[in-house]
């Protein structure tokens, strides 16, 4: 192995470029990198500030003579309220409410359609802006003209409310000042026909609809009365109050007579059961205390019983009559008609008791049967005062209701024209005596300020899009890399001195211009190498680049040339193994080269080549093409030349391939010192550059640093970023170089960042 490779630390804040995904794609936005895009993109908002200017004066020197008719009305609720039966308001307290709410019915297009009606708009050449009269008619019944028409006056007409006050400012604004008058007039006419006409259609509509609910009330209400009469006839009830009906009251006197009846069964009932049951001779005794009987009849025939035995006994007596005696005969016959006549009367008692109870249960039967009958009627009737009484109710809320809607009715009636808004026309609209022009540096100025506007936010977004990178600040973000030098385009010769000078002269601009800003930056180049690592300055430098084109030859031979100056002994090596450059920079032969003396057909000795113009600069060209380029570079033939040119030569400087067209470069910045890598200005965009990145981080070379080539230090990106202060450098001759107030030295002397 050979000495240690010494690498640049990587710029403030970015990551270890060792590991892959390094570093941030977006840089931080400030203040600062908006004003430099501003600067950057300065003709886009200006060109759109300058087209804006132009737009904003034509427009004010076209602008149409318009002219504009102001009315202003006041909207009050006035002296009606105070004969309103309701004095509540639909609004209530919310005056602003009410007042938006006309301004809304002024923009209508109902009220619209009415003052196009009354005008004739439709047919109006002043507001259709034709000249003359219109050849065919047209009707606001088509829905097309109507639209149109409406649109129209929508797009002139202006309501708006006057602050903290019941004033509304309609204003209409059109060619002809005596129709903007006669539209702002016939809105506000319009306005106030409306507000007396509105209330009284509403109030009709409400009338109409009362009507028809009075109607169907009165039919129900009527119907509800002669059910109920129909009800109260059938229940015997009088009138609406009558809580009791004829027959309840027959109900209470059948109930009392069903008790009498069943007394007096039962009375007669055992009266006839005494008096079947008890003994004859006892009968006289309860017969006295039974209602409804004779018992002196039977008592006298018993008393004359009595007295007709007492004879007979008497005449019958020993020593009396005998029983053959006529006059005892004679009592005999007496004594057998009497008991006979008892016993016949005792038998009428018994019929007549077992009759009078007989005719007490028939009586009570009777009775029981009437109450009944009257209990089942009471019954029935009570079914039918239930639906009495549901009937009523329903009549007296039918009755209610309808005499709660007429009155209703009644009021709108009275109310009809009340709920009108007064309206008073303040100022009436008269046509204005000149046109409402727009003051022409205003059209100017607001139209330029808003294509600038517009223009900053293309500039922005035209920058957003752009995948370019243009100054070091962005491609030191993007590549976590410090900037090693910034190298300016380099002048060319002219015909007449390229004539006189040899091909390394006129290839390698360093040789013929030591005193101007590109040789400078090849010295601050070399200056940032050999102080990237105090005591070990790296000794081979590979020098790549992201994509062909970019100039990584020109900065490694202008490099070893400065390199050489020094009395340094430089190697350059052409290690770009398909496509080499080198030695024609320096009109050289490529027979014999690096590909020669790898592959052992020459020594090193043969292939080394020197130009007069640097004694202490030795050039390894190429050589012929090799059918394996990369497996020629990473032999170990390739690693032992590179040892022993460390221990030969002060530098070596090596040219290698693109890194994303091949891996040559990769492989060889596995073991060098340093590697540099070249981005042309304007040339390279930001994926490449991503991609450059993430390969050489995973491939762990040692990044030295970035360099800028072919950049125009004039532009914005670097003007003043890298302090320029205006160092003067004197031209070699008259014609090669002038002298120039030049800002490219203070980026000359600029060292690595760290």
């Amino acid at each position: 192995m050979g000495p240690d490779k010494t690498q640049l630390p990587p710029a403030i804040g970015a990551a270890d470029p060792q590991r892959s995904g390094i570093g941030s794609d977006v840089s931080d936005t400030s203040l600062s990198e908006a004003v430099a895009i501003l600067r950057k993109r300065w003709w886009i908002w200006f060109l759109a500030g300058v087209l804006g200017a132009s737009y904003g004066f034509y427009k004010a020197v076209t602008q149409p003579r318009l002219f504009q008719a102001d009315s202003t009305i006041e909207v009050h609720n006035g002296a009606s309220n105070a004969y309103r039966l309701d004095t509540s308001s639909d609004y209530g307290d919310d005056s602003q409410t009410k007042m938006n709410t006309e301004v809304y019915i002024l923009q209508s297009d109902t009220l619209l359609e009415t003052v196009a009606r009354e005008m004739d708009l439709a047919n109006n050449p002043d507001f259709l802006g034709i000249p003359g009269p219109v050849q065919k008619r047209q009707s606001l019944s088509d829905p097309v003209v109507r639209a149109n028409v409406v649109g129209e006056l929508h797009g002139g007409l202006q309501v708006s409310l006057v602050a903290r006050t019941q004033l509304i400012k309609i204003s209409y604004v059109s060619l002809s000042p005596k129709l903007s008058a006669d539209i702002v007039n016939h809105v506000v006419g319009a306005y106030i026909q409306r507000s007396f006409t509105a209330p009284e259609q509403q109030q009709e509509l409400a009338s109409s609809s009362l009507s028809d609910q009075l109607n169907i009330l009165k039919d129900r209400v009527e119907k509800s009365q002669e059910e109920m009469m129909s009800l109260q006839r059938k229940l015997g009830v009088l009138g609406t109050d009558s809580k009791e009906s004829q027959t309840q009251t027959s109900l209470g006197v059948l109930l009392g007579a069903e008790d009498t009846a069943k007394v007096e069964r039962i009375r007669a009932e055992s009266r006839y059961k005494m008096v079947e049951g008890m003994d004859p001779n006892a009968v006289e005794g309860s017969i006295e205390i039974t209602p409804g009987t004779a018992p002196g009849e039977l008592n006298n025939l018993r008393g004359q019983l009595a007295g007709v035995r007492a004879q007979y006994a008497q005449l019958t007596a020993p020593g009396g009559l005998g029983p053959n005696h006529p006059k005892v005969k004679a009592l005999q016959d007496q004594i057998n008609e009497l008991t006979r006549e008892i016993t016949t009367e005792q038998d009428r008692v018994e019929l007549q008791a077992k009759e009078n109870y007989l005719a007490t249960k028939a009586a009570e039967d009777k009775t029981g049967q009437e109450f009944e009958a009257q209990k089942k009627e009471a019954y029935d009737q009570g079914n039918d005062m239930v639906h009495l009484t549901v009937v009523q109710r329903e009549y007296e809320q039918s009755r209610a209701l309808y005499d709660g809607l007429q009155q209703r009715l009644e009021t709108a009636k009275v109310e009809a024209g009340l709920d009108a808004v007064e309206v008073d026309t303040v100022d009436k609209a008269i046509p204005p005596l000149s046109p409402s022009l727009r003051p022409t540096p205003s059209i100017v100025l607001s139209t330029a300020v808003i294509f600038m506007l517009g223009g900053v936010v293309i500039a922005f977004i035209v920058e957003s899009l752009d995948t370019g990178l243009h100054n070091i600040q962005e491609i030191e973000g993007l590549m976590n890399m410090p900037s090693l030098a910034v190298i300016p385009k380099s002048k060319r010769s002219s015909a007449e001195q390229t004539a006189a000078i040899s091909t390394a002269q006129r290839n390698i601009n360093v040789l013929t211009q030591p005193k101007s800003q590109f040789t400078e930056a090849f010295r601050s180049l070399q200056t940032s190498l050999l102080l990237a690592t105090a005591g070990h300055p790296p000794k081979v430098i590979l020098f790549t680049s992201a994509t062909p084109s970019e100039g990584k030859t020109t900065a490694a031979t202008n490099l070893a040339s400065v390199l050489s100056q020094g009395g340094a002994r430089v190697l350059l090596i052409d290690a770009d193994l398909r496509r080499p450059n080198v030695h024609h920079r320096f009109g050289l032969t490529g027979k014999l080269g690096l590909t020669s003396v790898l592959a052992g057909s020459s020594t090193l000795e043969e292939a080394l080549q020197r130009v007069p113009e640097m004694p202490n600069l030795d050039i390894l060209p190429s050589g012929p093409v090799p059918p394996f380029p990369t497996e020629m570079l990473s032999s170990e033939s390739m690693h032992a030349l590179l040892e022993r040119f460390r221990a030969t030569y002060s530098y070596v400087v090596i040219d290698s391939p693109p890194i994303l067209s091949v891996t040559d470069a990769v492989i060889l910045g596995r073991v060098v010192d340093a590697v540099v890598l070249v981005i042309r200005h304007g040339k390279s965009n930001k994926s490449v550059m991503r991609r450059t990145r993430d390969l050489l981080a995973r491939s762990g070379a040692p990044m030295a640093g970035i360099v800028m080539n072919a950049v125009d230090l004039n532009s914005p990106e670097y003007y003043g970023y890298y302090g320029y202060s205006g160092y003067s450098y004197g031209s070699m001759d008259g014609d090669s170089w002038t002298q120039s107030n030049d800002k490219g030295e203070s980026s000359a002397g600029r060292t690595v960042k760290r």
